[in-house]
């Protein structure tokens, strides 16, 4: 496994661009491999991304899930629900966000990613949905519902105008139209209502999902999603 330390700027472009992904310990149903499985798979090379390292000689970016996002970032009190926050994690994947955007580094951001984009922008977190409709099994599965694209977002580009996507869903957190940051745009929605995807039309290519992708129960169809992020970061033309 490549690590960050290893690269420096200056590099050029290569035919299989190096991803960032920051390696925190996963809670219980998070897989950290599959998130580089998917990256591979895709045609990239993950770059697993330490607590003092930078985007330096990485060419995209990839927010994996995790815990709840600590409160204070967004200026509220931690609601009940909200579990046990990881603020050096906060601080370290925000910070690399940040330098993203200024360097205009392609971002893909999964659930709680999704939800740390949002904060990073400006936004707010709603801090647990009512009821079970999103949230994962005792058993580890996952809840399923469908969410539409809007036609102008880039996963439309995806996936096709007006497509319905079916997606698994695992969280108790969400982003919604009233507490979505400015400057992102809201480009799919669950059918009650939840911000599920979004994007930056400021940027070359950032996008959240707030679903997760990566896990293999998300393949083949989720494959388009990773080989457009992967593409990007290998051209910067694009």
């Amino acid at each position: 496994m490549a690590n960050a330390s290893a690269f420096r700027l200056g590099y050029s472009i290569s035919m299989t661009p190096r991803i960032g992904i920051p390696a925190w310990r996963q809670p219980t149903g998070e897989k950290f491999r599959n998130y580089e499985n998917s990256v591979r798979h895709a045609g990239g090379e993950p770059v697993r991304l330490g607590r003092d390292d930078t985007l330096d000689g990485v060419e995209g970016l990839l927010l994996t899930g995790g815990p709840d996002v600590t409160p204070r970032l967004y200026g509220e009190k931690r609601h009940p629900a909200t579990k046990s926050p990881n603020r050096a994690r906060d601080d370290h994947e925000l910070s690399l966000v940040r330098a993203a955007l200024a360097r205009n580094v392609p971002v893909l951001a999964v659930c709680r990613g999704h939800q740390l984009l949002n904060v990073a922008f400006g936004g707010t977190v709603l801090q647990d949905v009512p009821g079970d409709t999103h949230r994962w099994h005792e058993d580890d599965s996952s809840s399923w519902h469908e969410v539409s694209l809007t036609a102008d977002g880039r996963l439309a580009c995806v996936y096709g105008n007006g497509a319905r996507l079916r997606v698994n869903s695992r969280h108790h957190q969400a982003v919604t139209l009233e507490r979505l940051a400015p400057g992102l745009s809201a480009v799919a929605r669950s059918p009650d209502g939840l911000v599920e995807a979004v994007e930056s039309r400021d940027h070359r290519w950032v996008m959240g999902v707030q679903w997760h992708p990566e896990r293999p129960e998300m393949h083949p169809g989720a494959d388009l999603l990773f080989a457009a992020f992967i593409a990007v970061c290998r051209d910067q033309s694009l």
